[in-house]
């Protein structure tokens, strides 16, 4: 992270890395902060190695305090601002962390109450629950102290002793059930994933890119924060999206691209129309929604970038700006250099043939590291594979397609659904936004459940009608809950689909249609 800094401040001083509303940072200025930041978090105990929990929203504050943590090896943790009190805990706990740095309040939310209590200096007293856990400072406190000379030196001299071996960060992963997994990311693996996926993401040095997603994911941190610093790009970000304050934004800053997610693109798209709002400036390779209509690629001729928190983001795609040859349309690409990539059995383990549905393996050198409390013999295989859980086939030039989760999929009178599948035919519709799917319980057994999000004027029937065009009988939903709220998807910390909120939302009694 130290030599990288320094050499993007030298190439790309006067550029700002990062922006957010009233506020800009640029290369020149990164570099000064947060070695003088470094020196401080020295001052205060930090050292290499030492684990900090970060708690804050998305900005400016947040990077200063990522690459200063990450300049002299110290391991960064990043906290959910969604976390209840004992889901932190349990967080904090897992990775054994030792100094929490947090915002005191955030979207009314006092976080210093969710904490064990701390003197002034920030120390805190010992807690049987949180035995490694020995500070507690405010944001505010580390950024406006100064460093002694000392400090400096010894900051200095720790920077220029990281190596890639060296954990980057410990970041915090869950699937659609069980608890979330404190994932380990060394420098080279983590820096190594977002440099292979760069060129997919359509990210270069002219582009000035706004990221809805929080930085404490992988999502945020590899996507955005770390995508752009290797690239000498811009990152435009805000503590709360808004919609009318979010166009302004991109309008003002001139954003050229938009990634993130498609429902909050819908929402700014309508916002745009009845405004009168438009993003010019804005290439392909950002969400269709807010492309005008000549620049919007035809469904499905796009790659969906697919990974994990365990490969530290996408290890599978393609130009985002680019359409794929059609025999791949609907595939998440081909996988990104330096991964290898298999289609398993999910019973027996063996290699399946082109073309057929297995869970999907990964090796290579941008893959986690470890995983906290876990022996790697509990996740990889005997060959040096992680056994993903993801289900998914290769066809003959080497395109993966994503099929769901190997424990989401579930049988309808005896024939396999995959959810994944019909997600991606109801997402197909005209008027949905957004879709999600899982097995409801019935009394003949098995039944398919939706919760889409669509417009008004969307039905249950009509929705039936359209999708019988790409599903087979036994794939169609027989459980609706139509929404014209993407907050109704319910998710869990890590922003995944909560699949047990998900199928409990679908079997309570309500009406076809009912949730607008």
């Amino acid at each position: 992270m130290d030599r990288l800094v320094r050499d993007r401040a030298e190439r790309f001083g006067d550029v700002p890395a990062v922006i957010e509303p009233g506020d800009r940072l640029t290369y020149g200025e990164l570099d000064s902060a947060t070695r003088e930041l470094a020196a401080v978090l020295v001052d205060s105990g930090v050292g290499k190695g030492t684990r900090v929990g970060l708690l804050l929203p998305n900005g400016i504050d947040w990077v200063r305090i990522a690459v200063a943590l990450t300049r002299i090896g110290a391991t960064l943790v990043p906290l959910s601002t969604l976390l209840r009190p004992p889901e932190l805990r349990a967080q904090l706990r897992v990775a054994a962390v030792q100094i929490v740095v947090t915002v005191p309040e955030f979207r009314g939310r006092n976080y210093l109450d969710d904490l064990p209590p701390a003197h002034q200096d920030g120390a805190v007293a010992p807690d049987s629950s949180l035995p490694a856990l020995r500070q507690i400072w405010t944001a505010d406190r580390l950024l406006t102290a100064k460093p002694t000379s000392r400090a400096v030196r010894i900051s200095t001299a720790l920077a220029e002793s990281v190596s890639a071996a060296d954990t980057f960060a410990i970041l915090f992963t869950s699937g659609s059930r069980g608890m979330p997994k404190g994932v380990l990311h060394s420098h080279g693996s983590a820096f190594g994933a977002v440099r292979a996926g760069l060129s997919a993401r359509a990210i270069d040095a002219s582009t000035r890119l706004y990221l809805p997603m929080p930085f404490f994911w992988v999502g945020g941190l590899g996507g955005g924060v770390l995508s752009t610093l290797l690239a000498g790009a811009t990152l435009v970000t805000e503590a709360v999206p808004h919609p009318p304050a979010t166009l302004e934004l991109l309008r003002r800053e001139r954003v050229t691209l938009f990634r993130g997610w498609p429902e909050q693109a819908e929402a700014l798209a309508r916002v745009a129309e009845t405004d009168g709002v438009a993003v010019t400036t804005l290439r392909p390779g950002s969400l269709d929604a807010l492309l005008p209509a000549e620049l919007r690629p035809r469904p499905g001729a796009r790659a969906n970038l697919f990974g994990m928190t365990e490969s530290f983001g996408p290890y599978s795609g393609y130009p985002a700006h680019t359409d794929m040859p059609a025999s791949a349309w609907g595939s998440c690409g081909r996988p990104f250099a330096g991964t290898q990539l298999r289609i398993t059995d999910q019973d027996t383990g063996s290699a399946v043939p082109t073309g057929d549905v297995g869970v999907i393996e990964l090796r290579g050198p941008h893959l986690l590291r470890g995983m906290c409390l876990r022996e790697r013999t509990e996740f990889m295989t005997p060959d040096g594979f992680y056994r993903t859980g993801d289900l998914g086939r290769v066809d003959d030039r080497g395109f993966l397609y994503y099929h769901g989760r190997a424990d989401d999929m579930f049988k309808v009178s005896g024939a396999t659904v995959y959810p994944s599948e019909v997600e991606r035919a109801l997402r197909g519709l005209d008027g949905v936004i957004d879709a999600c799917v899982t097995d409801v319980a019935g009394e003949q057994g098995a039944r398919v459940g939706a919760l889409v999000v669509c417009d008004s004027s969307a039905t249950p029937d009509g929705l039936r009608a359209q999708v019988r065009e790409s599903l087979s009988a036994f794939k169609i939903p027989t459980v609706w809950v139509l929404t014209d709220s993407p907050e109704r998807i319910p998710r869990g910390a890590t922003g995944k689909v909560d699949i047990r909120g998900l199928r409990t939302l679908l079997q309570s009694p309500q009406p076809e249609g009912a949730g607008r």
